[in-house]
Formats: structure tokens, sequence, C-alpha cells
């Protein structure tokens, strides 16, 4: 009999784990759950804020990080591009800045201002979002898709912004923008899904 129960214990939890997805983020198809952070203005920002866009451009990035640096000036392009078409870009900073010099909320506020970021900068001070998203790097980005004339959104693309991290002049394949085009057409990404290349979040200690 006690050689038994961890067998059958065993069993449930094999049984369990085909019904149960682990907490590892969202996948394409998902719907996103809302969110209301603190912006650099000190005002708070949720995605239902806005009721007239059709959806938004979610990208976890932060101050300091090489690779995050090097697609700024994408970032804000992609927002200059798409906002106006109902896909404005949310920019938010899911590092812990004890675990990382520079990603303070001062710091922030001094980058978006020096950069003259068009559109809100974020601070993910629990990093609850950044966890419930499953985002893993600086920068990773998630195209939310509005569903009907609620408050609900899809995600319809997660990953990288295009396949050059070091040089935009180089980049050959603009993942983003290819999803962003058959996404405006009413069509699913082709390619949904990429793999998000940059520095790893800065999780705070447990």
């Amino acid at each position: 009999m006690k050689k038994l129960v961890p067998f059958l214990a065993a069993c449930l939890l094999l049984v369990l784990s085909s019904y149960i997805r682990p907490l590892a983020g969202y996948q394409v198809g998902d719907k996103a759950a809302d969110f209301k952070l603190k912006n650099v203005d000190g005002k708070m920002v949720s995605l239902a804020d806005n009721k007239t866009t059709k959806g938004y451009i979610v990208v976890f990035t932060c101050n300091t990080c090489p690779y995050a640096q090097a697609y700024e000036s994408r970032i804000i392009a992609l927002h200059q591009k798409y906002a106006s078409q109902g896909y404005p870009v949310v920019a938010i900073n899911p590092n812990d800045p004890g675990m990382a010099t520079g990603e303070s909320f001062a710091a922030m506020q001094t980058r978006a201002k020096t950069k003259n970021y068009p559109f809100p900068y974020l601070v993910d001070e629990t990093q609850q979002v950044a966890q419930t998203y499953g985002a893993t790097r600086t920068p990773h980005l998630y195209v939310l898709t509005r569903q009907g004339t609620g408050n609900e959104f899809k995600v319809s693309y997660i990953g990288a912004i295009d396949d050059n991290s070091e040089d935009a002049k180089q980049v050959k394949i603009k993942y983003v923008e290819n999803a962003m085009t058959e996404i405006l057409a009413g069509k699913p990404a082709s390619t949904s899904s990429t793999k998000a290349v940059g520095c790893g979040i800065k999780w705070r200690k447990a």
C-alpha cells in the first residue's frame, strides 16, 4: 500500500499536467490582461484608457541594455508608423533598479526626456506584468489586437522587432512590420512568434 500511494500521486500529477499549462506567460492567441502602471510623467496608464485604439505594441525595454539602446530609434519609428493606424507603442521597464544600476524611475524620466519618447514609458515596479506576459528580455515585444468594441485584447505577435539586433541598416527581415501588415489587413501574422534577443530582465531577488 505504501508503494502504491507515490505511484498514484505520480499518475495524478501526470494527468493534471496535461490540462494545466505551466505559468510561462502568454502564447499567441491568448487574451492579454490589462494593467495599470506609472508613466514617467507620474500618471497611471492602462490599456483601457484609450478607447479608440485597434490594439497596442507593448515592448518591454529599459535604459541601459545595449540591445535596448540599439533598438530605441526603431521602437520610436514603430510608434510613429503605427500609432496613427491604431496601434501605439507602450514601453514598459521591468528591471529591478536594485539589481541594475541606471534603471531607477528618475533615470527612466531622464531617458524618456532626452530621447523625446512619443509614447508612455511605464515602470513595472512589482515585475508582475512582465511575469504575466512571459517577458524575458529587453527588448521583448508583444502586439495586442482589440477584440470587438470592448477592452479585451488578443496576443497577435510575440518576440523580436527584426533580425538584426546590432545594426538597423543591416536588417533583412522586419518581423513586427511584416506582422503588422497582415494584422492591419485583418489576417493573422504568418510569422507570429520569434525569439526575443536582448539582455535578460533583472529580476528582484526573493
